[in-house]
């Protein structure tokens, strides 16, 4: 059922849910760690070896925490631990295993954009080209001319966002819209179509805001140059050729392999948490609508930062960052064409997340892609909002935090980075509903 709040209640929550739902395919990373960050300049501590034990205690306390379930692949090197707690259904206790198929949002979005940097590196894409040049009619007019295919990849292009406008009763605080569309197919034109109508994030170049659309239009621009279903190219360009055997995009609104159950709170809105395993993606499209493994992310990561996948000169373009800030000018993160780097006290990592209705995944990788952490989880928008409508911090947010720092740094200290690792809502301005 859906809770229902008083009147006054509602309209101070009604921006924020805005906010929030705006963010849905933008990050799956958990509450900023509550620890000191590394000092800038400051010399890196080389994280330790597996500690086994450790890390199965550091998953046990995710669970503790109140996760529903979570799994992981963590790695050194050739040495790896792969581990899984919880559950994967509440209702008949099936446990979570740590093989299992994820719905990984925007996770996608560094797949897609490799395949783009691949047909720059063939000469048929220029990065700091206008969008307008190949796809007049898809985004046409002044924009086309002035926002470059960069801008579009990380995330400067000013587009908005469509989510609130592909599901309308978000902005209402109803997520009737959710279940309405669980079998409902979106082209991605009309998801264009959404975000060039929602209200624009900034001018072309301006700063960072984060928006599907801009990976939507990264995949109708691979359409153009290359004749071919985008979804193909990624799965033959990239997916395979990194020797992924678990990783797609869906044929239908089911996960293929074996996977849990993925549940959505929505902060409490929805009470208790639905599952959300069956869903339509084509609402994420290129943008977000991948699953995968906790092993082909990590496979993924290191075959990319070992260039394996572009050319030096490409790869050096995709680790080229923007700063990541929120609306109050807070440094988030550091974002490049669809990876991101964040700096922890053992050094800086690259990698992304993703986050759809039910289930949130997190990767991240060294430089060397020796030392790597991919996590999935099953219970989303577990926190509560505030009388303000802000989100409150959780339990498994901290337990998320130590987790991070036993996987990434091999201590039992929550990884605190240079700067906080976003959150949903910092990942999108407040909005408007769209008209």
């Amino acid at each position: 059922m859906l809770l229902t709040r008083p009147p006054r209640r509602r309209a101070r929550v009604a921006s924020a849910t805005v906010t929030l739902a705006l963010a849905l395919l933008a990050t799956a990373v958990p509450a900023h760690a509550a620890i000191a960050p590394s000092s800038p300049g400051a010399a890196a501590q080389a994280p330790a070896g597996l500690d086994r034990p450790a890390l199965g205690a550091a998953l046990d306390a995710v669970h503790a925490a109140g996760m529903y379930g979570a799994f992981a692949d963590v790695r050194d090197g050739s040495d790896e631990w792969q581990g899984a707690r919880g559950v994967a259904d509440v209702t008949t206790g099936r446990p979570m295993r740590p093989e299992f198929q994820q719905r990984v949002g925007s996770m996608t979005k560094a797949f897609t954009s490799v395949a783009v940097l691949q047909q720059v590196a063939r000469g048929r894409i220029d990065l700091d080209a206008p969008i307008g040049r190949y796809l007049p009619t898809v985004v046409p007019g002044e924009r086309g001319r002035t926002i470059t295919v960069r801008m579009l990849l990380n995330h400067t292009s000013g587009i908005g966002d469509y989510v609130v406008a592909a599901f309308p009763s978000l902005a209402k605080l109803s997520t009737k819209s959710l279940d309405d569309n669980r079998f409902r197919h979106v082209r991605p034109e009309e998801l264009v179509r959404l975000g060039l109508e929602a209200r624009p994030t900034g001018k072309p170049g301006e700063k960072w805001s984060y928006s599907n659309t801009n990976y939507v239009i990264a995949g109708l621009l691979l359409q153009h140059v290359t004749g071919e279903d985008p979804q193909r190219v990624i799965t033959r360009d990239v997916i395979r050729r990194a020797g992924l055997r678990h990783t797609y995009f869906p044929r239908s609104p089911y996960v293929d392999g074996p996977h849990a159950k993925m549940y959505e709170s929505f902060y409490g809105l929805i009470d208790p948490p639905r599952d959300y395993s069956v869903y339509d993606m084509s609402w994420g499209g290129t943008a977000g609508a991948l699953i995968s493994t906790t092993a082909d992310l990590d496979d993924f990561y290191r075959q990319l930062l070992a260039g394996r996948l572009l050319p030096e000169a490409q790869l050096r373009q995709m680790q080229t960052t923007v700063p990541a800030r929120d609306e109050n000018g807070r440094l988030m993160m550091n974002y490049g064409l669809g990876v991101y780097a964040v700096d922890l006290p053992c050094g800086r990592f690259w990698g992304h997340d993703g986050a759809v209705f039910g289930a949130g995944t997190v990767a991240l990788s060294s430089p060397d892609g020796k030392r790597q952490m991919s996590l999935a989880f099953n219970l989303m928008k577990y926190q509560k909002l505030d009388a303000n409508g802000k989100v409150e911090p959780s339990p498994i947010d901290a337990a998320f935090a130590a987790f991070y720092g036993r996987a990434l740094c091999g201590t039992g200290k929550a990884a605190a980075p240079a700067a906080p690792l976003p959150r949903a809502q910092d990942l999108a301005p407040a909005m408007a509903p769209r008209r």
